[in-house]
């Protein structure tokens, strides 16, 4: 704080002052905020003390009314307050409360688009009507990653990092609770893109190929395990977050009571920790990464680099150049695929076997209305035996094999 000159108080937690750093002769008032550790300074634009006074008890009876109707009593910025909130979510960051790659996304919605949206406006004047106006401006003032028009997914992210701001304003009391933004986000929500049984096929059909045709021992590793990471995220429902936290101790594979094997797997994710369960061929999966692995203990992680390290970005480039490649990127409504699309595809292909909704849920730690919400796309007349079971004439009868892609080499890659 500057050197502070002539100070009188008026009355406790009130007093007028000059400032020793500037060459005015203008005077300041410091008001302390009821029931806080905080102040709040004015300049009272006079060199009259009598004239300053009366401004100062001015200031504190407007102070005393914004408190006693909880209003906000310093102004801030967007940019400022969202400055603050992305230094704290950095901090939990830090201790493991959330991930690394959450609070990046969080911060760049915030540098790149939010604050080109609303960074100078004072958040006490942000009301509901900017929070239904950001999608028209997103899709006027910017593009999507790959440079075409911004996916609603991508403003639906930002907006929800918009919305966790203006919480974060209410909780500090620099906004009134009733500014944050009610309602659902005004976009719809892109359905999720899962692979169909064709391009599934595709898919496994062209990483085969993709393996064996690496260049280098540490380009076929990869390929290797990239491929094998794939098959295991299909077949599990896994999250990403829940794959990088994987440890080989959280592997087992077990019997059930009629001697068929199934593997178990502890994740850990999205702060929860749970068991799910997988065909027997997810062990094949597992196996071929360990064969190759560099890091195989108990302990070690199962997902990692050519040199034993945890792979913290699960083989992202891989994976997006073996979608481009394969020419299964883009789906057939444009939406652009990635990692969390296997995750789909299992709930999606579970859904279509008949899978009960509710076991479906609890497999891949949702909720069933979750399930409902993102996957009642699902073809019923697929699920026919299930829904007209105990029907005249839909007794039960047992289902046939699933028809399922086969590993003609066991994804080893290149013959030896």
């Amino acid at each position: 704080m500057p050197e502070t000159l002539d100070v009188e108080e008026l009355k406790p937690g009130l007093i007028i002052f000059r400032r020793g750093d500037v060459q005015h002769r203008r005077w300041y008032c410091r008001l302390k905020v009821p029931d806080e550790d905080r102040y709040k300074t004015h300049s009272l634009k006079t060199i009259d003390i009598e004239t300053a006074k009366n401004r100062a008890y001015d200031h504190d009876a407007e102070l005393r009314f914004k408190v006693k109707h909880e209003m906000p009593v310093f102004n801030r910025t967007f940019a400022q307050v969202a400055q603050e909130y992305s230094d704290k979510e950095k901090g939990r960051a830090e201790v493991g409360q959330i991930t690394l790659h959450r609070w990046r996304i969080q911060d760049s919605h915030i540098r790149t688009q939010l604050n080109r949206f609303l960074g100078k406006h004072q958040i006490t004047l942000i009301g509901q009507d900017r929070w239904q106006e950001y999608p028209v401006w997103r899709q006027r003032n910017g593009k999507g990653r790959s440079g075409d028009k911004v996916s609603d997914a991508t403003i639906r992210t930002e907006m929800a990092t918009l919305k966790s701001v203006m919480l974060y304003a209410a909780s500090k009391q620099y906004i009134r609770d009733s500014q944050v933004f009610k309602g659902k986000i005004p976009i719809s929500k892109a359905r999720r893109e899962e692979f169909t049984p064709q391009e599934y096929r595709q898919l496994h059909t062209f990483a085969r190929k993709w393996v064996k045709e690496a260049r280098g021992d540490n380009n076929e590793w990869y390929r290797t395990v990239a491929y094998n990471f794939l098959l295991i995220m299909c077949n599990t429902g896994m999250r990403p977050s829940e794959a990088k936290n994987l440890l080989w101790k959280d592997v087992d594979i077990q019997t059930d009571k009629h001697g068929r094997q199934f593997v178990r797997l502890a994740v850990r994710g999205k702060g929860k920790h749970r068991n799910l369960v997988a065909a027997s061929n997810v062990a094949t999966y597992f196996e071929r990464i360990k064969e190759i692995s560099k890091a195989a203990k108990p302990d070690d992680w199962v997902f990692t680099t050519d040199k034993g390290d945890r792979a913290r970005t699960l083989y992202h480039s891989l994976i997006e150049r073996l979608l481009i490649e394969s020419k299964l990127q883009k789906s057939s409504s444009g939406s652009r695929r990635s990692t969390y699309c296997f995750r789909h595809t299992y709930a999606t292909f579970r859904l279509t076997e008949g899978v009960d909704v509710y076991f479906l849920a609890k497999q891949m730690g949702t909720s069933v209305k979750m399930i409902e919400d993102h996957y009642g796309h699902v073809n019923p007349v697929k699920n026919a035996e299930r829904i007209l079971q105990g029907l005249p004439g839909w007794e039960s009868i047992t289902p046939p094999a699933i028809d399922r892609a086969e590993d003609e080499d066991g994804g080893k890659g290149k013959k030896k």
